[in-house]
């Protein structure tokens, strides 16, 4: 069964879609889906993750933010 992670981002933010695009490449491999976030459209998160983004969560635990980290990725998800 495939873990679901969430990628908080911004509009127009270039690390957001490079988070993005990265995870895709890992997507089939390590098996996870992932559902972006935009921070902008709830204050809650834009209070929490404001200067982060982009944020890789799972299951609210902080895997990185501002790049992708492939070693933290693997280790959640294992």
């Amino acid at each position: 069964m495939s873990k679901q992670l969430t990628v908080y981002v911004r509009e127009d933010c270039h690390l957001c879609a490079d988070m993005i695009d990265t995870l895709a490449e890992f997507q089939q491999s390590l098996n996870f889906t992932f559902v972006v976030r935009d921070i902008d459209c709830d204050p809650r998160l834009r209070a929490k993750y404001h200067a982060l983004v982009p944020v890789l969560t799972l299951d609210d635990e902080e895997i990185c933010h501002y790049f992708l980290d492939a070693v933290a990725l693997r280790n959640a998800l294992s």
